[in-house]
Parts: structure tokens; sequence; C-alpha cells
């Protein structure tokens, strides 16, 4: 691979609901490196009954990982990735009107059922080809219906396309992540404007659509003078994170699935165009953009979110080995599938409380389920743990189904490739061997796709995923076959 004459270094700016990271990046015909130079929170706060995101704060950290990737080094480039479907709207000035609201905020709450009243659900499939989810951008729209906010915002941008603005001064809509709005056309790749018409939602608002791979624009000269450097792009990299990371998958077969594992965990294959059948609108599959015009064709299970909340209850009750080393090694010695609950069920959605805690909401779970109540925090965390494992299992082998795929292996990347335990457990649960890593998947595809935006010789996926193979290890984890996962899965989903 020839990437330019020397190499190309560039910031990939990484942001997950709960955590952001900005990342130097350096191609080269050696590989690739990366070098983690600035991580914050992201979480989002209470305003006034609701949750809200500081995206200023996150701009701020944002600006402050630049400057230390631009002061390590030479600079070539940024990109952006970030969570999906939240938005900030602009006035005709250009100036942000309010905070955005966090997708975990109750605002949604019950609005997907007047939206479906008013379009069936099988006209807004057909069209969106979208997961049913109560946090959607076009639910949150519609919540926001005669609100002064969005009466008078001329623009909406998503997260990193917000992000991107204020580096650069110019707007548009990345395709990745407008495709999990719910108000983008999977067909024909543009703002599905007769939806908003039939939902008296504004179309005005849209900004411009624009390709992964597209270099925005030069970083603002104020910027640029603050970072010492002159020219520098600005590229729209898969913005939807998962988009980046499955980029970054080091996928060598064809047929291969993908968990990408972290907060939310987003579970299906890669392929070529949409699957918009009845069948996959009844087990809720989703259609989104991916990087060169593929199609993510997975299902959003909740993830590892449900643990850090656990385990979040646990120190601040200041409990004896409630780290997450400690609890995952008593776990992996706990009695398995002995106790699993619907890990999608929506009641573990928000953030807990003091008075609604997260390990106690699992319990009660167990309890309806007619399950063995786990009692301590290593049998809430075993049945965490097993429990995610028969979701994946359960969308692995559905989207294989529905898609007409075999899939020969699984691979997982992000932050759960960490939790050894829970990648064995998704190989014995699939029956397919897991190969976990990259950690860092979505830095990784962002940073790729920079570097074909910016000369490299990356021509097409093969090609990414060839340097990426060639430049991280994986984890191999094959499949046991000591444990009845038939029976653990029906119990699971009664």
């Amino acid at each position: 691979m020839s990437a330019t004459p020397t190499s190309l270094r560039v910031a990939a700016v990484d942001l997950g609901a709960t955590s952001g990271r900005v990342m130097a990046g350096r191609v080269s015909g050696r590989g690739i490196e990366l070098e983690e130079l600035h991580r914050f929170p992201t979480g989002g706060v209470r305003v006034a009954g609701s949750l809200q995101w500081d995206v200023l704060g996150i701009h701020r950290e944002v600006l402050a990982g630049i400057a230390r990737v631009a002061a390590t080094g030479p600079l070539d480039g940024i990109g952006i990735d970030s969570w999906a479907v939240d938005y900030g709207l602009l006035d005709r000035d250009g100036q942000l009107v309010g905070n955005p609201f966090s997708h975990r905020d109750s605002r949604t709450d019950g609005v997907a059922v007047r939206v479906l009243e008013q379009v069936p659900a099988s006209d807004l499939y057909a069209v969106t080809g979208l997961q049913q989810l109560p946090f959607n951008t076009l639910y949150q729209l519609v919540a926001a219906r005669g609100s002064a906010a969005l009466e008078s915002a001329a623009t909406l941008l998503l997260l990193p396309d917000l992000l991107a603005y204020w580096l650069t001064g110019r707007i548009g809509a990345e395709r990745t992540n407008a495709s999990t709005t719910q108000l983008y056309d999977v067909r024909t790749r543009e703002w599905a404007t007769d939806l908003l018409g039939k939902l008296d939602l504004p179309a005005g608002i849209l900004p411009p659509l624009r390709d992964p791979g597209t270099v925005i624009g030069p970083l603002a000269p104020d910027l640029a003078r603050e970072f010492g450097v002159s020219d520098l792009p600005v590229v729209a990299v898969g913005s939807h994170d998962t988009a980046s990371a499955v980029v970054g998958v080091p996928a060598e077969a064809r047929d291969f699935a993908y968990i990408s594992s972290g907060t939310w965990s987003l579970v299906g294959l890669e392929l070529d165009q949409p699957v918009l059948t009845e069948e996959a609108r009844e087990a809720d599959f989703t259609n989104e953009g991916g990087v060169d015009g593929t199609v993510r064709f997975l299902k959003n299970v909740m993830g590892l979110w449900v643990l850090s909340e656990s385990v979040r209850t646990w120190q601040g009750r200041r409990l004896r080995n409630a780290d997450l080393a400690s609890l995952l090694a008593a776990a992996a010695d706990f009695e398995p599938l002995r106790t699993v609950v619907d890990i999608n069920d929506p009641r573990l959605l928000a953030p807990g409380t003091v008075e609604d805690p997260m390990p106690e909401r699992v319990a009660a779970l167990a309890a309806e389920a007619g399950e063995v109540v786990p009692r301590s925090p290593v049998a809430i965390t075993r049945c965490i743990l097993d429990s995610l494992a028969i979701a994946y299992r359960r969308q692995v082998r559905t989207a294989a189904a529905l898609a007409g795929r075999d899939p020969e292996v699984v691979h997982v990347v992000g932050g759960g490739t960490q939790n050894e335990l829970l990648c064995q457990l998704t190989a014995d649960a699939c029956g397919l061997p897991v190969l976990a890593g990259p950690t860092e998947a979505a830095a990784l595809g962002n940073v790729l796709v920079q570097a074909r935006a910016l000369g490299a010789d990356l021509p097409d996926l093969a090609a990414m995923r060839a340097l990426a193979r060639a430049s991280f290890d994986v984890r191999r984890h094959d499949p046991r076959t000591d444990l009845d996962w038939d029976a653990a899965e029906a119990r699971a989903t009664r």
C-alpha cells in the first residue's frame, strides 16, 4: 500500500454516548498506528427535568484533543464520528437553539404510537427501513412539534455534523448518520420529504446530504491559527460511529456477522442492498447506510449500558469488589445460564437513579419471568452477560435468515472486546468462532476513510480491511458446546 510519498497523520474524533476520545492515526506503507491523546466524559446532564447533552463542553474537549494531536506531530486531516439520532438546531443566524436532547430523555415516551396512527408501520418501513426505536430522530422531532426551538429553527444538524460545522462553517449531513434518523429514504438515499409532510414536520430544516469520504472544507482560519496549521481539511467520515466501526472490522471472509459492542450493541451483516421485506419489518431489523454505498442490516441490542449502570450503582454504595475486573473474574466461575432476562426490555433504557437503580430493575425482570432472582453483584453481572450473549445469538441468526446469508464468523469490535467472558459466551451462544478486536474500531474506520480521501491507495473496503488485519491483532474464541442455549433463549424470550 502506498499512502503518500511519506505518510498521513490525522485526528480521529470518536464520540460515544458515555465518553469521547481524540486519536492520532498514522497511515503509512507499514500499516496503521493509533494513539489516544485525549479522553473525556460525554454523559448527559439533567436540566429542568430533562436529559440533555452539554454539546459546548463536548466541543471544547474536541478542540483540546485536536490541539494535542497538532502539538505532537504533523496533522493532515480531521474526521468526526459519534452516536446517532441526536441533533442540534440552528437559527437563521447559524446559532445553536438550546442544548440538544439526549435520546434517553423521556420526552419521546408514547410518541411512536401517535406517529404510527398517522403513518402505518409498513409504510414507514418501506421508506426508511429502520428498526422501531422510541428515540429515533423522527420521534424526537414529533415530540418537539410546536416548541419555540423547532419553530425558530432554520437547520437541523446531527451531532457530528454540528461539530464539523463549528470547525468549518460548512453545513451538511453525512449519509451514514442521516440514515439512522427515520427521515431518510433508504432506497433513494435522499431525505424522505413526503414523510415529513405527512407528519407536519419542516423538511426545510434538513441540510444537504454528503457522502462519507467527502472533504467538508478547510478548518476555520481562527482555529487553524490556534492549532498552528494551514489548509487543514475536515473530512466527512462514516460519521455514525457504527458505520466507522464496520469499516474497521478486519474481515477476510465476505460472509461475516459483526457486533459493535459498547454502550449499545449493534448486531448485523454488511449487505449491498436493503432488506425491506415484511419479515424484516416484523423482526424489527434496521437498514442503515454504510461506507461505499453498503447497507448495515442490523438490530440494536441494549449493550453493556446495563452492566456499566449496575457497576455505577454498586460503587456508589461502596460495595467491596465492585470494580469491573473483579466482577467479571467472579462471574466467569458463577453458574452459567442460571438467570436470563430479555436484555432489550425498555425498562433498562433510562439511567439508574437512587429510587430506581439498574441492578434492582434486572432482578425485577427476573422475578417477573419466573427466573431465579439474582441477589448479589456477581449473580447480576452473570445474568446480564448471559442475557446479552442470548440476544446476540438471536439477532445474528435472524439477520442471516432474513438476508439469505450464512456467516462463517462473528467479528466483535469496540469496547466490548475487552470483556473476554462476554466474547467467549457470544461464541458459545452463536455456535461460531468470534474474532475480538480491534477495540478502537470506530476510530480505525474514521482514520481509514480520512486516509483515502487524502490520497491513500485504499480503493475499497477490502483494501482498508486488509490494512487493518495487518496492523492489529485479534483474539479468537472458539465455541464450546456444553450448554443448552436453545432452552436459555426460550426462557429469555417467553
